[in-house]
């Protein structure tokens, strides 16, 4: 029996002009009804089977405002410091480092090499070690064996030609460079991906994210990828100032001493000679005495530029107010399990009824075309 076609063009009509036959469209999927049914049913079984293959994961996000300028202004403690002693530490550098390098930062090898260290304990207990030990423990879905398997089996048979190969630790090697393990680098991929940072450049808001599989071990990586981020930030910006602090306190010590010495000679020399009149006795005095107020001037000024260096360090520091901190999720995060299962059942149900009603069709053609 020949199907009447779904779709029509009225004759003198335009050509782009289509028409809908609704009732042998209604005919036709009453006509494959059962193959939507099974189609329904398979979409069903693989929704099933996807959902529960996929692990939870658990989402904390941490909002964070931090103030990073430098006190430019006038108002800051090593300005007012500078103005009330009377000295200068000399105009302020551009920032080298701003809140939207925070994504790179969280990014960057070092920084999540250090996360490696950080105790996590799972919501139930039964799990209190490393995250780095902990990344061992999530669960993968079992097709990702299955795409991983050529690669293992490459890896084994290198493994075998090239005998047993010491690996170095990632700290292992001069120079500041870092040698990774294919283990190493592996859960690094992973960390990388678990770990994200995202800044508003309008208002420097900067967000932090963490995915995992357990909701307080989320959490506590969270609280400690902040709280490294700080103080990434904070030795970076006090970095400069803290040099100069140190040069200045050695300056002090050394200026203190000769000026010390300088008025120690003048002292001596002043008891041994206080009786005599001579006028190259006054003229010797005289120069210890101009050495020694020269020696206190230069000491004078190094006490006071020190002061102002030590306001600077803590002026230098950013202040991070935490807006949204990291809190243990309740429900988990990403596409829910019923979403997947209907999702896949549409997906199954449509491709049917489009091979069946559109698809054979033209793919009959196209035979015939060929033939």
């Amino acid at each position: 029996m020949e199907q009447q076609p779904l779709f029509t063009c009225p004759e003198g009509g335009e050509e782009d002009e289509v028409t809908i036959d609704w009732m042998a469209l209604i005919r036709r999927i009453f006509a494959i009804r059962r193959k939507l049914y099974l189609a329904a049913a398979v979409g069903l079984v693989a929704g099933v089977i996807i959902a529960l293959s996929i692990p939870k994961q658990y989402t904390v996000s941490v909002t964070l405002s931090p103030e990073m300028g430098s006190g430019k202004s006038g108002g800051g403690l090593a300005s007012m410091a500078a103005s009330f002693l009377g000295t200068s530490m000399g105009s302020d550098s551009p920032d080298a480092l701003n809140a939207t390098l925070a994504p790179d930062i969280v990014a960057s090898t070092p920084f999540l090499l250090e996360l490696f260290d950080a105790r996590v304990r799972t919501a139930d207990g039964k799990v209190d070690t490393t995250l780095v030990a902990y990344l061992d423990e999530q669960s993968a879905p079992w097709w990702s064996y299955i795409l991983r398997a050529p690669g293992m089996a490459v890896g084994g048979i290198k493994s075998l030609l090239g005998g047993d190969k010491k690996e170095l630790p990632a700290d292992s090697l001069a120079g500041g460079s870092i040698e990774l393990s294919e283990e190493e680098a592996g859960k690094l991929k992973s960390l990388r991906q678990s770990v994200l940072a995202n800044v508003d450049k309008k208002t420097s808001i900067t967000t932090l994210t963490v995915t995992l599989q357990d909701p307080k071990v989320t959490a506590t990586v969270a609280d400690s990828v902040v709280s490294k981020l700080q103080q990434y930030i904070t030795a970076y910006r006090t970095r400069k100032a803290k040099e100069d602090c140190r040069y200045l306190e050695q300056l002090y010590r050394e200026r203190q001493a000769e000026y010390y010495e300088a008025q120690q000679r003048y002292a001596n020399y002043v008891d041994a000679n206080s009786n005599v009149v001579f006028q190259s006795t006054l003229a010797e005095r005289e120069r210890l005495q101009n050495d020694m107020s020269l020696a206190y001037q230069v000491y004078s000024q190094v006490a006071q530029q020190l002061q102002v260096a030590r306001a600077k360090v803590q002026e230098e520091k950013p202040v991070f107010a935490v807006v949204e901190p990291a809190v243990v999720p309740r429900d988990p995060s990403g596409t829910s399990r019923k979403v997947i299962v209907l999702g896949l059942i549409f997906l199954a149900v449509a491709g049917v009824a489009a091979w069946e009603l559109l698809g054979k069709d033209y793919w009959q053609k196209f035979r015939s075309a060929l033939s």
